[in-house]
Order: structure tokens, then sequence, then C-alpha cells
């Protein structure tokens, strides 16, 4: 390994961001992360700090080629935009780490505490690059150990956020091994840190209440819609008659609780009775509510059409609440500010033009709290942290990842379920278009699943959570304290300079 640390330092920026691109799933390449940073730390550790954000960036657009290249998939768009999107993802994208390699650079520049600081300053990027509309936590480190559930299950306590700092601590105790003559020092403090991560996770898992009582019998419905022909008129009557029969199916299992997908059929149903209507009397007849995606329209008071992407739940009585989404995705489902720039909506990148959500819905049957997440939604931790923290006893997720074939992308949004899951010690029924659908019990634990591509219904039972966890109570606290601890340095560093 030390003689690949001699390459020239563009070759070792982008060796890191093969490794770490490689490390996401579906590849099942997880345990590469452990190790995949070391190239990049090494050339963070010996140029300049204008060198180091040209390095990092190029890591960056290497590594999230590779992991996201399936944005290039999405078939709702036409070339020219998909393709944009792509390009400008990775670039954004790769503004972070350009920020994160110019930082440690620095910081080792003036002070030698480089790798000190790295793990507090990955943190303090991950948790910067999660905020405001073109947040983007799904490329979180945490996604890359979702098959090592022993490993990611202090996600209760520090969100994914603790996930990616050992793995970066990971990274430097191998790194320091490789160049210090004490290699059996730092080989043996690298693996402590290890085994009493993945021992206390073993813990975990094993100390997790799972008692059985109450438990809420779910059916979930993947219908396999090619999604491009869904809102074709000439398919429209066919797909209603799938979802109807479907739904009879559903039924005929007598669960407490009938989940349909996002845009689950293509009509307003709060607003179509005629649509409606016939749903609502198999739902008496059964005694069982529903929980559907769907498209809905409001005109407010000056008149004026806004529209949303919903779930819509259906009790037997044909009472119904709504909830809509409260974080679109960016060029895809709405352009940024058009809310306060209407002219905006006038562009055509092939998006929709939906308005955001504003409320936390919380949806109740039989004394059990729930809520549901849209799609997107599911990669942001504060966001399912809300609704939990809001009353949901346990999450539904509805997506319609058939924009994306059989790319990545639909299999990185499954896995972002788990650490959803284990953050707030909830079961996550996953309901997708074309899948993948399933269920993930509080450890993160895959009960059931249906995978992409395959029509199907499946039932089962789940557990609705009792207690809150120290995420949910406190959310980022231990990312915060990241930033915190990263200015102290920088602020050292600083004040040392000047004297």
């Amino acid at each position: 390994m030390i003689r690949i640390l001699k390459l020239p330092y563009w070759q070792l920026a982008i060796l890191s961001g093969v490794l770490v691109g490689l490390s996401y799933p579906p590849l099942h390449l997880g345990f590469i992360m452990w190790f995949g940073l070391i190239p990049l730390i090494h050339v963070l550790l010996n140029v300049k700090a204008s060198q180091a954000a040209k390095f990092a960036f190029l890591a960056s657009i290497t590594a999230n080629f590779i992991s996201l290249h399936w944005i290039g998939f999405n078939s709702g768009a036409g070339f020219f935009p998909v393709f944009a999107s792509l390009v400008g993802a990775i670039l954004y994208l790769g503004i972070f780490w350009s920020g994160l390699g110019f930082f440690v650079s620095f910081i080792e520049e003036r002070s030698s505490k480089g790798l000190i600081v790295l793990p507090f300053a990955w943190i303090a990027m991950e948790l910067i690059r999660s905020l405001g509309v073109l947040g983007f936590p799904w490329i979180n480190l945490g996604l890359t150990q979702t098959e090592y559930l022993p490993l990611v299950q202090i996600a209760d306590i520090t969100g994914s956020y603790g996930i990616s700092f050992w793995i970066i601590l990971i990274n430097i105790g191998f790194y320091l091994a490789i160049i210090s003559k004490d290699k059996r020092k730092y080989l043996i403090i690298t693996s402590l840190i290890f085994v009493l991560v993945f021992g206390f996770g073993l813990i975990r898992i094993n100390t997790i209440d799972d008692v059985k009582t109450h438990l809420v019998s779910i059916a979930i419905t993947q219908p396999n819609i090619n999604p491009d022909e869904k809102w074709e008129p000439e398919s429209r009557e066919e797909n209603f008659a799938l979802m109807h029969t479907m739904l009879d199916s559903a039924l005929n299992l007598n669960p407490d609780l009938v989940l349909w997908p996002e845009s689950a059929v293509p009509a307003y149903l709060r607003l179509s009775s005629y649509r409606r209507n016939p749903i609502t009397a198999k739902l008496a007849k059964f005694n069982i509510p529903l929980l559907s995606g769907t498209v809905d329209r409001i005109i407010d008071k000056n008149g004026d059409k806004k529209y949303y992407n919903s779930t819509i739940f259906i009790k037997p009585d044909g009472s119904i609440k709504m909830y809509n989404k409260v974080h679109l995705v960016p060029f895809a489902e709405y352009i940024p500010l058009s809310e306060k720039f209407p002219s905006l909506k006038k562009l055509n990148f092939g998006q929709g033009n939906f308005t955001l959500g504003k409320e936390y819905t919380v949806f109740e049957f039989d004394s059990v709290r729930f809520s549901n997440i849209i799609c997107y939604e599911s990669s942001i931790p504060r966001i399912v942290k809300g609704f939990v923290k809001n009353g949901a006893q346990f999450i539904t997720i509805q997506a319609n990842d058939g924009w994306l074939g059989k790319s990545a992308g639909p299999y990185q949004h499954f896995e972002l379920a788990k650490l959803r899951a284990i953050e707030n010690r909830i079961f996550i029924v996953r309901c997708a278009n074309t899948g993948i659908s399933g269920v993930i019990n509080p450890t993160g634990t895959v009960q059931h699943k249906i995978p992409l591509g395959k029509k199907s219904i499946i039932t089962a039972d789940i557990l609705p959570a009792q207690n809150l966890t120290f995420y949910t109570k406190y959310g980022e606290v231990f990312a915060v304290l990241c930033i915190i601890i990263s200015l102290m340095i920088f602020t050292s560093v600083w004040i040392n300079r000047i004297k």
C-alpha cells in the first residue's frame, strides 16, 4: 500500500473516488469504504490547501458519478434535462468535498492537526450538505454499511452521521498503520474501534424490545405499472382495473390496512367521487382503510390552482385525510423559488410544478398512529424524525422508482429505509410501484421484500413503537457537536497563527 501512496496526487484522488463510489449499494462492496479514503487522506495531508480543494473535487466527482450515475436513467424527462441534472448534481456535490479538502489541508499546513479535525469536519460537511432545498443526504457514508447491521446500530443515538464518523476513524487508523513505524499499535487501535462498534451493535440488536403485542397487519400492493404509460388515456382504464383487482385480493387477506404506492392511480382521488366511491364501497364491505398515493389540486382564494404530490387516507366510512409532500425534488417536482416567482414555472425541464406541503400529518386507525413519507423524503433523516416525534408509531413509504428502471437507484433507495428504521427504532413499511417494496424492523432487518419489477401483494405484521430514541428526541446533536469541535480547532489554529 505504501507504494500506491507514491502515485501522483491526481491518481490517488481518482483512486479514492473509485473506491468510495464502488462502496455504495447494490454492489455489496461496503467493506471497501473502510480503507477507500486512504489515498485521498494522504493527498490532503501533503499538498497546499488550494491544491487539496482541487484534488478533493476530483475525488468527489469520480465517486459520485459511480454511485449516482442512475440519475441519468430517469425516463420521466428528455435526454437533455436528465443529462443536465446528472452533471449538475455531480458538480454541485463536488463543492462540498472541495471545501472539506481545503479546510483539512489548511489545518494541517498550520498545525499538523489535519487528521484530528478530519472526522469532525467530514460530519460537518455531511450535515451542511443535507440542508436547504438542494440538500442531499442520500450519499452520506452511512449508506455504504447497511448490509452490516451491527455496524450501523449507533444511528439511534448519533443518526447516520455516527456511522460516517467511525468510517473516517477506521480509514485514519489504517492510514497511520501504513505510514507509521509502529504499525502494530495503530492496527490494534483501529481493530478496537471496529470491535467496539460491532459489539455495541450486536448488543442493541439482541436487546431491542420485540414484544408481540398489538400487532398491525398491513397488505402491501406492488402493481408494477410502467410510470411512463400510467397517465396515457388509452391505459387509464386498464390501470384502474388492475388496482381494483389487487385491492380485492388485498382485502380478502383481511389486513388492518391496505397500502398502495405513490401516485397509485391516474386520478385526483380526493376530487373525483366517480373514482373514489367504488374504492370506498369495497373498504366499507371489509371495514378496512386504504392509504394511497395520489395527486391533488387546490384552488386558492385568488383563483390560482396549486398541485400537490399527496397521500390520501380513505376510511371505510368514506372520511378522508390528506398529506401533501413537504420536501419536493428540485427541478423534478418543482423549480426552487417558484413559489415567490411564479414565472419560473414557465421554464420547462420536464418537471412537475407541485407545491410544497406544510404539515407533518399523522393518520390514525384502531388507536394506532402512523405517518407516510413520499419517495425521496425517505432519504432525509430529519423529515422521518419529525413525523415520529409528532406521534407516528410506524412509518409507511410510498415510492415510484419505476422512472429509474433496474438501475442502482431503487436499490439504494430501499437501503436508506434501513437507516431510518434504526434511527427511530420503528417499523418501516415500503410500498413502491415497481419495487422495491418490503418491511424493515427497528433493527434494520428486512422481514419481507418484493423484488424489483414484480407484481405482488404481501401482508406483514408490524409492532407500533412506544418510545422515542435519543436521535428522535434530539436530532442531529452529534453532527452539530462535530461542527462545534471543527470550529474550535480552526479557531485555535487561527489564534496560534496570529501569535
